[in-house]
């Protein structure tokens, strides 16, 4: 039975017992006797939460579009470098491509999941009516950072599909905290708050998505947004179609810390299965009270 690379155990094993049972450093952790030690200590924890046989990855045969380009400044050809092998390793059939032209291409009946990390740029009618096509027929689509949120600025058709939009990144790249708020969900289950030195994107959202963390703003850059709690990963439905988002991920780098890569890999796991899974049942009315007085 193949479990998962060690790489990957000392990532999940980073996440969750930091500072609680055991710390060693990558290069001990990855020597016979460290990985022994540390698999006798932690294997009924770790191996109960997702470090799992390959062939039981929900990505195992899906056939996924990954589409990157647009503005340079995201490192779309490093994360590719980063998720493409990864998802093959986990059993994915991923076809790459440089262009938007893929949408028109695609066969939404043979296709499983969308990634795209596309900066601004633009998108044709065709184009974008294909890509909302496809997913509100149930294909799923993740992304992070301005590679999913701030794609096609002109296209608000596409920006209510994503479910928010990228205003402002006050102070450009500073330190900041993550706060996971939803501790059940299988995305952020089992993860910690940890800090970030990145963009802290400013997001206009939809107040129906399902919101998994957050970043509360100061004051220092923008005096009357000191206070601002904005979502920072989330989830929703677009028609039939499973949409994971995430606001880290700003150059590839921001993907060394551990729970930002972790996030998006489990959101990438959870927008695959949208074909074979119901989609789940929230409704989030959050002005529903808004100026009402007991």
């Amino acid at each position: 039975m193949k479990i998962c690379r060690l790489e990957d155990l000392y990532t999940k094993i980073t996440i969750l017992v930091k500072n609680r049972i055991i710390m060693i450093s990558r290069r001990s952790f990855l020597s016979k006797a460290a990985a022994a030690t540390v698999a006798t200590a932690l294997t009924p924890y770790v191996f109960s939460r997702g470090c799992i046989k390959k062939n039981n990855s929900p990505l195992e045969g899906k056939k996924v579009l990954f589409v990157w380009g647009g503005w340079m400044g995201h490192e779309p050809d490093k994360c590719r470098d980063i998720f493409v092998p990864w998802m093959e390793s986990e059993g994915a059939k991923v076809t790459v491509s440089e262009t938007l032209d893929a949408y028109l291409k695609m066969d939404k009946k043979q296709l499983d999941l969308i990634i795209q990390i596309w900066t601004m740029g633009q998108i044709t009618g065709d184009q974008e009516n294909a890509l909302l096509d496809a997913i509100s027929d149930g294909v799923g689509i993740a992304g992070w950072h301005g590679g999913l949120g701030d794609s096609f600025r002109n296209n608000v058709a596409y920006q209510f599909m994503v479910g928010g939009q990228w205003v402002a990144h006050p102070g450009g790249v500073i330190d900041y905290r993550v706060n996971i708020v939803d501790h059940d969900d299988p995305i952020t289950m089992g993860l910690s708050d940890f800090d970030m030195h990145s963009e802290q994107y400013f997001m206009h959202v939809d107040p129906n998505v399902k919101v998994l963390a957050t970043t509360t703003f100061s004051d220092e850059h923008a005096d009357w947004i000191g206070g601002n709690v904005i979502p920072v990963v989330w989830k929703k439905a677009y028609g039939k179609g499973r949409v994971f988002y995430s606001s880290l991920g700003h150059v590839s780098a921001d993907f060394n810390v551990p729970e930002a890569l972790e996030i998006q890999k489990r959101g990438i796991r959870w927008a695959s299965l949208s074909k074979y899974e119901p989609m789940e049942d929230w409704k989030q009315p959050v002005y529903a009270d808004w100026g009402k007085r007991g």
